[in-house]
């Protein structure tokens, strides 16, 4: 069964912070009484990295770049004004710390979130976007097609005049664990899942567990501790491929990067000089780790030394030439690599119960999804430029309007798929769409309506 509904003024697909942004600067819009919206998020309900919400994480940014406060500091939307209505403020203020905890942040954005429950459709998986065509003229794009299939295997369609793509990053798989992560090994998960199936990765705890993590970057860094404290009958071992664990660079100098007025800057850049700027700052945010982590980390191994117990360990300058599952017994399986490290990229086969991989996300989804405008765009969606307000370039003949959130790095720079710059991206996404929305009545013409046939009191109150 198939559910229509009209057209939509904004349809949001994905509805993780980037939308909930831009949620947020709508709803304190003069014309948010009149804007027609939804989202529909794959999710049951909100969530935000819950793979990766361990206990002692916490956030890299400052809790002032949050949904709201860097656009507006008054806004009731702020992670300020959460903390005083859940009674915090206070408290958090005693803590000294501009970087709060994940797991709190997380509870602030589903705090935001429940304020748009009305207007998300959770459970709702976009199967495909389609063009709609003016019925006068088959060469001009009215409105886009929105295909979802809900919890119940429903198919619903909505059209819009506006779309926000905004559905975050998808696990980037290296090539050698590609057949594993298509057969859905068990041994196997990315990081993005951690949380939820580390317990059946490492069993009752009764056996061994040898667990390799693959990455060199915060989130490999964070799960590689975390096996390391959590759970004392695993032995983990981390697999990079650079010679060592860098810090972050977090400098004050170096973090205007990430000013969302940067933006200007970088996509004003020529592609070649853009490129070599985001490689100068690629350190700030790509294979980099907080300094503190870094330093536990080097206390860990210290420490195995003097105790002369090497349980967990550290293999550096490595790349993996293949992985494949070993099913040896019953009572014995796992994945083995082929390891190139050290000296010479000696190799060597290395098994485990269990891989994680922390080896980031793609940002290219948005490019599946929008495959079945091609035709009437006349260009395949990959080759369409973005402009500044992040909307998808295209002809006159195509009249909606298509943004794009998380996916802009390129044109955009380095802060783009971080929440640095969620409120300022929003409020400027929320201009050009409101720019053909419908426009609220202006004071004068409701004197007008006023004097010609409603009494003085009515019109007192209108104004």
């Amino acid at each position: 069964m198939t559910t229509r509904d009209d057209a939509y003024d904004l349809i949001g697909v994905g509805f993780g912070p980037s939308n909930l942004a831009l949620a947020v600067r709508l709803a304190q819009s003069d014309a948010a009484g009149l804007l027609r919206t939804t989202y529909l998020e794959r999710q049951p309900e909100f969530g935000w990295h819950r793979g990766m919400l361990l206990d002692d994480s916490r956030m890299q940014i400052s809790f002032l770049k949050d949904l709201a406060m860097l656009r507006d500091p008054t806004s009731r939307f702020t992670f300020v004004n959460y903390l005083f209505e859940q009674g915090r403020l206070q408290d958090f203020v005693n803590l000294k710390q501009f970087y709060p905890t994940r797991i709190e942040f997380h509870d602030y954005l589903r705090w935001v979130a429940r304020g748009f429950d009305d207007l998300v459709g959770y459970g709702e998986d976009v199967t495909s976007i389609e063009p709609v065509f003016d019925t006068r003229d088959r060469r001009v794009v009215t409105h886009v097609r929105v295909r979802s299939l809900d919890a119940a295997g429903r198919v619903r369609e909505r059209a819009a005049r506006a779309l926000s793509i905004g559905i975050g990053g998808a696990p980037a798989v290296p090539a050698p664990f590609a057949s594993l992560a298509a057969r859905r090994d068990p041994a196997l998960v990315h990081s993005s899942a951690y949380l939820s199936s580390i317990g059946a990765l490492i069993g009752d705890g009764s056996a061994r567990r040898r667990v390799a993590v693959i990455g060199g970057g915060q989130s490999a860094a964070e799960v590689f501790v975390d096996l390391t404290r959590r759970f004392p009958n695993v032995d983990a071992t981390l697999i990079m491929r650079g010679p060592a664990l860098r810090p972050a660079d977090d400098s004050p100098f170096v973090n205007e990067i990430f000013n969302p007025s940067f933006t200007d800057v970088i996509y004003a850049q020529p592609d070649d000089r853009r490129r070599a700027t985001l490689e100068t700052f690629r350190s700030t945010n790509y294979s980099v780790v907080d300094r503190p982590l870094i330093e536990s980390i080097y206390e860990l191994f210290y420490m195995q030394r003097v105790r002369a117990d090497v349980r967990h360990r550290l293999i550096a300058n490595a790349s993996i030439d293949s992985a494949g599952r070993i099913e040896t017994n019953a009572r014995e399986s796992g994945i083995e690599l082929h390891v190139r490290a050290g000296e010479g990229a000696q190799r060597c086969v290395e098994r485990f119960d269990a891989v994680v991989l922390a080896t980031g996300y793609r940002r290219d989804g948005h490019l599946a999804l929008l495959e079945g405008l091609t035709d009437a765009l006349g260009v395949s969606p990959a080759r369409c430029d973005v402009t500044r307000d992040y909307r998808l370039q295209t002809g006159g003949h195509f009249q909606p309007h298509i943004y794009l959130q998380g996916c802009c790095e390129d044109t955009h720079g380095l802060s783009d798929t971080l929440l640095s710059v969620l409120a300022c991206r929003a409020d400027e996404i929320a201009a050009s769409l409101l720019q053909r929305a419908p426009q609220p009545p202006r004071a004068d013409a409701i004197r007008a309506q006023a004097h010609n046939g409603a009494s003085d009191s009515l019109a007192a109150v209108a104004l």
